[in-house]
Formats: structure tokens, sequence, C-alpha cells
């Protein structure tokens, strides 16, 4: 049996090998590396696959989140709503942009953001909201759009763990993950559905004013060269990457669905496991999942399990093991430890098993077995 990886992106590259090599070729020859061909071609394909106006590439996912927040330049002190069940880069530009970001609860079952408790959070300095699909499924947002609605908020989804999800409405319009917002910020670290080999992120919008100004922030804050509107910053998506991701966008769907059905395999053995939970698919989103992640019951010992797993060179982890809310680096905004008991609790109590393109019979059955004896 082939070692066990958390991601498998040898395997992966492996069957992609010479396609790859193809396209790095052409940059390699036309020497176009900032802003080629290469990356006009993937904005243009991820634009068709998400079916959204403006994709505007950048150099990673938390430039993407940042860059869009710079566009609005909202008052010093302005409040953005934003689960503390996160990795931490959706908080810490909120944070650095010298906003204050409002800590939101998350659902037990599905991880994304509380509805009831992100409407009772909004206050007079409320701007906007950053639902976080997390793990690979859409946040409810029909509900969260129209809370927005009615609370004069913009949305700004971050759908790094999603790309590729849909969301179903209730009159049955589906939407890609990134794309119902007033804008989405998504990462292509290598780690994600669709990952380049190095660093890379997106912006996504059907704001043509707002593509317009984002399209100058990531490049210097310039529409012509030289010619400075703006403050802007240094964020793109170099030609090398963009030759990669093309590559690979025509494999999403079909790395979704290898992933979905690792998921299921999962899924199907621990469904009448006493001491963990599964988890769980929301009805209105379809499920990518970038991670899978288990709830294990009180009582498991969770680095009991890890190192258990460790043993037997099967890789886990955890995703997130301290909730934002309690970091010391935003210890400043005063939260307290239970004043997010379903966060904190999951943080407590969850677990990530390997998952990903390449994953073989072999491999997922030794790994279920493994859990399985462990928690007997």
């Amino acid at each position: 049996m082939e070692p066990i990886r958390m991601v498998d992106l040898v395997g992966q590259f492996a069957k992609i090998k010479e396609e790859v090599k193809s396209e790095l070729d052409k940059v390699l020859d036309s020497a176009a590396f900032i802003n080629g061909p290469a990356v006009q071609d993937f904005q243009a394909n991820l634009q068709a696959y998400l079916n959204v106006k403006h994709v505007i590439p950048c150099a990673n996912g938390t430039d993407a989140l940042q860059c869009i927040m710079m566009a609005y330049d909202f008052p010093k002190g302005s409040e953005v709503l934003v689960p503390s069940y996160t990795y931490v880069a959706t908080v810490e530009v909120i944070a650095l942009l010298g906003y204050t970001p409002v800590f939101v609860e998350v659902y037990p079952d599905t991880f994304n953001i509380d509805i009831e408790d992100l409407e009772s959070k909004v206050t007079d300095k409320s701007v906007a909201i950053v639902p976080v699909h997390l793990y690979g499924q859409c946040v409810d947002m029909e509900r969260l759009l129209r809370v927005a609605k009615d609370k004069n908020l913009l949305v700004f989804e971050d759908t790094a763990q999603a790309i590729g999800a849909q969301y179903t409405f209730s009159n049955g319009i589906k939407s890609m993950a990134g794309t119902m917002g007033d804008a989405g910020a998504t990462s292509f670290f290598p780690s994600k559905n669709l990952g380049a080999y190095g660093d890379g992120g997106a912006i996504m919008t059907d704001n043509d004013e707002l593509a317009l100004k984002l399209r100058m922030i990531v490049n210097h804050g310039q529409s012509e060269r030289y010619y400075h509107d703006s403050i802007g910053v240094n964020s793109r998506l170099d030609s090398l990457q963009a030759a990669i991701l093309n590559v690979k966008l025509k494999y999403l769907d079909e790395y979704n669905s290898a992933r979905h059905q690792v998921a299921t395999t999962y899924s199907n053995a621990f469904k009448n496991a006493d001491w963990l939970t599964p988890p769980v698919e929301s009805e209105f989103s379809s499920h990518v999942y970038h991670q899978y992640t288990l709830k294990l019951s009180d009582g498991v010992d969770r680095n009991g399990l890890v190192n258990h797993l460790g043993s037997l060179g099967i890789p886990s982890m955890i995703y997130y093991p301290v909730p934002n809310h309690l970091q010391k680096a935003y210890s400043y905004f005063g939260y307290q430890s239970g004043d997010m008991p379903n966060t904190e609790d999951l943080c407590s109590r969850v677990i990530s098993l390997p998952i990903h393109t390449e994953m073989t019979v072999d491999q997922q059955e030794h790994i279920i077995h493994n859990v399985l004896n462990y928690l007997r």
C-alpha cells in the first residue's frame, strides 16, 4: 500500500504531468511571467465555470479578502461579522485594516455560521458579513442574504474551501459558492480542491464598478502604468501558476466528485459508530469535501486517537484547535472562554481524516478499520 497522505498532490500531478508541462513550456517560451496570456485565459475560464461576470486573479486568498475590504474603505472601527470557527486569515484581514471583527457562532452540525446569532450581533457600526463556506459546503446563503438586505450589510464570501460547491435557492436557482454576495474570495493554495503549485487566489464579483476598482488595487492602485489612482498592493497571480490552474480547472468537477465518493465511504462506515458523528450535508448545498471532519463524543481521547493513527502511518489534522475569539492575537477585543459554546466545543472534539482525489480502497479501508478499532 502506498503511504497515506492528507492530500496526495504527488499522485494527482502524475496524471496531468504532461498537460502541465506543456502549458508551463508555453509560458517559459513567451517569457510573459506577469499578467501574461495564461492569466487572462484562466480568468476567462474561471468566470465561465462560476458563471460570474468578473474574476480578478491575485496572489493568495488572504489578499483576495483584504483587497475586497480595501475597495470599500470602511471607516476605522467598522464592524465586520465573521465566524470565530474559521482559519485565521479570514479574521486577520479585518483587524489588519483597522476594523472590528464581531465573532459569530456556528451550527454544531454543519460547522457554518449561525444565522440567528449573526442577526443578534448586528449593530449600527456593522458594515459587512464574511460567511465562510467551511470544509466544502455553502452557508445557508438565502437566509444570510435576507438578513444582509434587511440590515443593509455587504456580503463577502470566503470560499477558499468550497470552490465548485453549488447552492440551491428555494426557487430552484443554483449558484456557485463565491458568486452570491457582493464579492467572493478564494484561495489556490496547493492543498485546496483547485490548487496551484504555489500561492494564488482570486476575487469574484458581478459588480462592474467594484471589479474595475479591484483590478487597480491588486496592481499597485494603477489602471495605467505609473498612474496610480488609489492606494493598492502588489498582489498578482503569476503566469506559471495560472497555467497550472488552467489545466486543473478542467478536472475540478472530477476532483470534487472523487472527494465526495471518499467522504461517502467514510460516512457509511461510521454512521453506526457510538463515539463519533460523521459530517452533515446540508439539503441546500452540494459538498466538495475540502476536509472530512468528524466530531468525537465525550470521553474520546482525541490526542490518543491522533497518536494511534500516526503510529500506523495515518495522518490526521485538527481544524481548528483554538477558536479565533480566544486567540492571543485578538484578545484585545475582550472575548472570554464560554462566549461561544458551540465553537469552543467543536474545537475540542473535531478531527479531520485524509481525503483527496487519489485515495485507494486499501488506504481508506486501513483508515476506517483503525479509527473504529481505537473507538471500540
